[in-house]
C-alpha cells in the first residue's frame, strides 16, 4: 500500500499500527533497501512501514509487503518528525522498531527465534525498551566498493568498543542510573570526521508505544527509564543493529572521502551474518534468555 505523505498514512493506514512488533525503515538513499526489508520481514516483524522517496524502485513482491510512505529523510529533524507521530498513532503497549536502510537487526538466537518471541520475554522482565548497539559494517576493498557497501564482503571491528558514564546535568553531572554512553567502530576510529554529538553508538531501537512518549534528536527518549540498559536487579537482553550507515557517510562526505583509503585495520574481521558472532564479541547480551 502506498501513501502520499505521513499524514495520509496516519489518517488512512493507521490500522497497521494496531498490532506489533512494527518496523519503521527510514530510507536515506537507494542502497540495500530490498535486503533491509527482507531481513526484517524474516526477523518476524508483523508490519513494516517504509519511509521512502519517490525515486525508490522496489520489486512488486516487496512493495506488497510494506506500507510505503512518501517521506524526505534529508529534511531537518526528519527522524523525530516521523517517529513521534507514529508513536502517538500506535496502539499503546505495541512494540516499535526503527532503523535506516542498509541496517540489519540482530538479537540473540535470531536464526531460530522471532523478534516477537524475544520481546514477549522482555515484557516478562518488565521492560518497555531495549538497548541496541549500532555496529558499523564496511566493505573490505574501497576500490571495488567505493560506497563502502558490500553484503558479501562486509567487515566489522572485533574490538575497540567502550562505555562512559552518562552525566546528568540536572544533578550536578553525577552519572545517571543504569545509563551509559557507548562508543566504538568507525565513529571512534575516524572521530575527527564525526561531530562530537554523533559519536555514540547506543540507540534505543526497540520500544513500546505509550501516550506522551517522545523520541529526542539524540536517539534517546523523553522517559528516562527507556534510556536504561538494564533493570535494577539483573542484566537484560540487548540487541545489535549492524549498519553500513557510517561507512557510507564517511565515503560520501567531501571532508572525509579522500582521507580514507580503507576501513580495514588489525582488528577487522569478516562479518558472518550470524548472531553467535556478535554474542562472542560481546556486542549484545542474552541476559536471562536461553
Amino acid at each position: 500500500m502506498k501513501y502520499s505523505s505521513l499524514n495520509t498514512f496516519l489518517d488512512q493506514g493507521k490500522s497497521a499500527l494496531k498490532k506489533g512488533p512494527i518496523a519503521v525503515i527510514c530510507v536515506e538513499d537507494l542502497q540495500e533497501v530490498a535486503t533491509t526489508i527482507r531481513h526484517h520481514r524474516m526477523a518476524g516483524f508483523h508490519e513494516i512501514v517504509l519511509l521512502a522517496p519517490d525515486a525508490l524502485d522496489l520489486p512488486e513482491a516487496l512493495e506488497s509487503q510494506v506500507h510505503r510512505v512518501r517521506y524526505d529523510m534529508h529534511a531537518d529533524f526528519a527522524l523525530v518528525d516521523a517517529i513521534n507521530p507514529i508513536i502517538a498513532a500506535t496502539a499503546p503497549g505495541q512494540w516499535l522498531y526503527y532503523c535506516y536502510n542498509a541496517e540489519y537487526l540482530f538479537f540473540p538466537f535470531c536464526e531460530n527465534r522471532t523478534v516477537g518471541e524475544m520481546l514477549a520475554f522482555h515484557v516478562e522482565e518488565r521492560r518497555d525498551a531495549m538497548l541496541t548497539y549500532v555496529v558499523d559494517l564496511y566493505a573490505d576493498d574501497l576500490e571495488r566498493f567505493p560506497d563502502a557497501v558490500s553484503i558479501e564482503n562486509a567487515h566489522l571491528d572485533k574490538s575497540g568498543y567502550y562505555a562512559l558514564a552518562r552525566p546528568d546535568p540536572a544533578n550536578h553531572n553525577y552519572p545517571k542510573e543504569r545509563q551509559l554512553d557507548f562508543f566504538g567502530g568507525l565513529r571512534w576510529r575516524f572521530e575527527e570526521h564525526v561531530d562530537k554529538d554523533r559519536r555514540r553508538i547506543d540507540r534505543i531501537s526497540l520500544f513500546r508505544a505509550k501516550p506522551g512518549l517522545k523520541l529526542l534528536p539524540t536517539h534517546r527518549f523523553s522517559d528516562e527509564e527507556y534510556n536504561t540498559y538494564a533493570c535494577p536487579w539483573h542484566h537484560n537482553l540487548t540487541a545489535t543493529v549492524c549498519s553500513f550507515r557510517t561507512a557510507k557517510a564517511l565515503k560520501r562526505n567531501p571532508g572525509s572521502r579522500y582521507d580514507i583509503d580503507t576501513f580495514k585495520w588489525h582488528n577487522s574481521t569478516k562479518f558472518e551474518w550470524h548472531s553467535q558472532q556478535l554474542l562472542d564479541l560481546g556486542l549484545m547480551e542474552p541476559g536471562q534468555w536461553f
